[in-house]
């Protein structure tokens, strides 16, 4: 049986051999007497450590990128740059066009609200037909006249007494518009009722024209469209304007 060793592609030479000496049929041991691998092996580490010398030394010998400072940023494009030529710069307060110019150093004053439509003095408050019956008086002040359960807010109302009648009541004042074919203005009542106005009552006719003062100070016209109803319980349709008072 041979007496090979693992490890070795040789056989031992026989006892009795010389040291040193070579049987023949046997091959000879490579110079040394060492393992023809050994050497291989040698070989594959030094260039593995000198590898592994090369990659520490190239590590060591790097520049530390974290010292670096960071590269500063590059200048923003010229239209993004207020004020920059090509881009327009709104002036303080105002707008790019029709603003107020950047030199004015406030923005113009905001315009002052403007009054209420339809509350100046003379002007119409309320106008349309009304009914006005016996026991059903009306208070011509709010919106639309009706009559008041507070009865001293009433300001007319009807009743017969030999022929149908209106009467100025609590405080509002009447007369009779006697000029034929015309239509009294807010002017042409206002100023009949500053000087000729009472509280008596008006024979009450259809076609007739009543300038009135309510018993809270409005200028009104009562033009009478018909009266009817029997004795005791007469009465009256109205066109009726209201006009707002100062």
């Amino acid at each position: 049986m041979s007496n090979q060793q693992p490890g070795h592609d040789w056989q031992t030479p026989p006892a009795g051999a010389p040291h040193g000496g070579h049987v023949p049929g046997y091959p000879a041991p490579p110079a040394g007497g060492g393992s023809p691998h050994r050497g291989a092996w040698i070989g594959a580490g030094a260039t593995m450590l000198a590898a592994v010398v090369t990659l520490v030394g190239a590590y060591l010998l790097a520049p530390d990128n974290s010292s670096k400072a960071a590269p500063a940023p590059a200048p923003p494009a010229a239209d993004a740059v207020p004020g920059a030529a090509g881009t327009a710069t709104p002036a303080p307060g105002g707008t790019d066009a029709g603003g107020p110019s950047a030199s004015s150093g406030a923005q113009a004053p905001a315009a002052a609200p403007s009054a209420p439509a339809g509350k100046a003095a003379g002007t119409v408050r309320w106008e349309g037909p009304l009914a006005i019956a016996f026991a059903d008086d009306k208070d011509l002040d709010p919106t639309p006249p009706a009559n008041s359960q507070t009865n001293a807010d009433n300001d007319f109302g009807v009743f017969d007494f030999a022929g149908p009648r209106l009467r100025p009541e609590r405080g509002a004042k009447a007369l009779l518009w006697e000029t034929e074919g015309s239509v009294p203005s807010y002017a042409d009542c206002a100023s009949a009722v500053a000087t000729q106005a009472t509280s008596e009552d008006i024979a009450a006719k259809a076609g007739m024209v009543v300038c009135a003062l309510t018993n809270d100070g409005r200028v009104a016209r009562l033009r009478i469209k018909q009266m009817n109803g029997d004795v005791g319980h007469p009465k009256g349709t109205f066109d009726v304007t209201v006009w707002n008072k100062a």
